[in-house]
């Protein structure tokens, strides 16, 4: 029994992982966090060959770089759903939560750059007489 409230205070599971979920847009991520390498996998893929773009690169490693530990964590993540942008963005989100169950010490750090924050911007819907959400149709006086 004893065991089983320490897992749930550090919110470890069986092989010492921290796991969390990332949204961003359309994109949802699932995370899982353990000490390691450094190595991070994306769907299977490492993150150079997910994503070929640096910027991208660059994003998911934004939260890595505030807690000033690069190469401490192994970080594996399956994303769905959205494009390139919004699944960075995820996984970002989902390595902050991820860091913050991890450790609660690097929860004050992730919260103050905004990590821990759900951005809630999605694409907003058509409507209908419009040719987009806010475009209309064009006007043809004869």
């Amino acid at each position: 029994m004893e065991e089983q409230d320490n897992k749930s205070v550090n919110n470890l599971d069986v092989k010492e992982r921290s796991y969390a979920t990332g949204r961003r847009k359309n994109s949802i991520a699932r995370v899982w966090l353990k000490r390691g390498n450094g190595n991070i996998t994306i769907n299977g893929k490492a993150i150079e060959k997910y994503f070929s773009r640096p910027v991208l690169q660059m994003i998911v490693n934004q939260p890595l770089n505030v807690v000033q530990n690069q190469d401490g964590y192994e970080i594996m993540a399956t994303v769905k759903g959205g494009g390139l942008s919004g699944q960075a963005g995820a996984i970002r989100h989902g390595i902050s939560k991820a860091l913050s169950l991890y450790d609660q010490n690097n929860r004050p750090l992730l919260k103050k750059v905004g990590f821990l924050t759900r951005d809630p911007r999605v694409v907003e819907r058509k409507k209908a007489g419009l040719a987009k959400a806010r475009r209309s149709y064009q006007f043809s006086k004869r």
